[in-house]
């Protein structure tokens, strides 16, 4: 099926974004789990991972377009040196992304393409409620301070 020429570059703009993604979190993860932060490992290890089945979602669906992915192209990398300056860097990264994929979904409805815009709010709602476990996190630091914070993400190690 040949697809829209703007929705292709779009997918492959969100594409870029997901590629990009997937290394910034894994490296937070392996980060966090070298100073045995247990719970923040497994959080940023799982985003990835979820960040990769999306971006092989896109894959296929830019192929059944009969575009090329573009998977060479990978955006600026937010790598914290401590455990705030991470939430905080992917913070950044999700709210410079979500705006990204809410114009890729006005795109697709103006364009008539229903499943890319389907695919794209289900990755949209992921990356809302990663937002919000990230703002949770930065409050959660605020009120209970990072020493007492650090120590509740190592606990997880049964």
């Amino acid at each position: 099926m040949q697809g829209d020429r703007q929705v292709i570059a779009t997918l492959n703009d969100i594409l870029t974004s997901e590629l990009t993604s997937i290394n910034q979190y894994f490296l937070h993860a392996r980060m966090f789990k070298n100073w045995g932060l247990n719970e923040l490992n497994e959080k940023n290890y799982k985003k990835s991972i979820k960040d990769m089945k999306q971006a092989d979602a896109l894959i296929e669906r830019i192929l059944f377009l009969e575009g090329l992915p573009n998977l060479q192209a990978l955006g600026k990398l937010y790598i914290g040196e401590d455990t705030q300056e991470m939430l905080s860097c992917d913070a950044r990264f999700q709210k410079e992304q979500l705006p990204q994929l809410r114009d890729a979904i006005a795109l697709c409805e103006q364009k008539q393409d229903y499943v890319s815009r389907d695919m794209l709010e289900d990755i949209l709602e992921y990356e809302e409620e990663h937002l919000d476990w990230i703002e949770t996190q930065e409050y959660q630091i605020d009120a209970m301070g990072i020493e007492n914070y650090l120590q509740a993400q190592v606990i997880g190690d049964d």
